[in-house]
């Protein structure tokens, strides 16, 4: 099994487009999306209708749980968000151009699921959270203590990586091998791992390319790629369509 690994796109249509474009010759069996499709960017239909096109399995992130909560005026703490703020802005914006069909398919998407075929655990922030970060060695082990499986794919963090600890009693033995240019990790026999494949259309680890991952079940590698784009028209995009000039900026720094 050759399973397409996307995150984080966060409405980045053209992001998408490119990435789809360097998979497609490097084939791939299934697609899985970990989460916040959307927020952000400036082209959520468009985000929402290729996933549809390609039967992706796709995953709650927070910010299709915060744009379900105002959908259905159940905001909750994510009230909390100050008015004008950029998060807040950009879902608002995108709530009125989704269709009552696309707010019912996010709402049927899980906030974690395990995949026996695989072996694995999806889920957007850790394999036990929604929207905690696995963003540290201590949040890892942390990670690792509360879940008793060997191989989780998460996002959130928008930045593509792994963290591997010995399949025992969770020590200090917990290593993190960033993979900021893309490249491959081969899992170690007897290990358990949580697998990050970055971001699509919002990268933060300094590498403003799209990132995305293939993970091959039978050989157990999974590899990270990275996709330069059009970066200044996802920006004109964004600027045109009113958005905060930041969330254009910010694609450019890749953070």
């Amino acid at each position: 099994m050759r399973l397409l690994l996307l995150s984080d796109i966060h409405a980045n249509h053209t992001a998408l487009e490119a990435v789809l474009a360097d998979a497609r010759p490097r084939g791939f069996d299934r697609t899985v999306h970990l989460g916040d499709a959307l927020g952000y960017g400036p082209q959520p239909r468009e985000v929402l209708a290729a996933l549809r096109e390609l039967e992706a399995t796709c995953l709650l992130g927070n910010h299709e749980q915060m744009l379900l909560a105002h959908a259905r005026g159940r905001p909750g703490r994510w009230a909390e968000l100050r008015p004008g703020s950029v998060v807040l802005t950009a879902l608002l914006w995108q709530l009125g151009r989704l269709s009552r069909a696309d707010l019912a398919w996010v709402g049927q998407w899980p906030d974690g699921l395990d995949d026996p075929a695989v072996g694995a655990r999806y889920r957007h922030g850790t394999p036990v959270s929604l929207d905690a970060y696995t963003d540290s060695v201590t949040a890892a082990r942390e990670a690792f203590g509360a879940w008793s499986g060997r191989l989780a794919f998460v996002g959130h963090t928008h930045v593509p990586g792994v963290y591997s600890a010995l399949n025992a009693p969770v020590g200090e033995w917990v290593k993190f091998q960033a993979l900021r240019e893309g490249g491959a990790f081969v899992l170690p026999p007897g290990s358990r791992v949580i697998l990050n494949p970055g971001s699509v259309g919002q990268p933060r680890d300094g590498n403003p390319d799209a990132s995305y991952a293939i993970f091959d079940s039978a050989a157990g590698v999974f590899g990270v790629f990275r996709v330069p784009y059009d970066i200044g028209r996802a920006q004109t995009l964004a600027l045109e369509a009113g958005l905060p000039p930041v969330l254009a900026a910010r694609l450019a720094l890749g953070k």
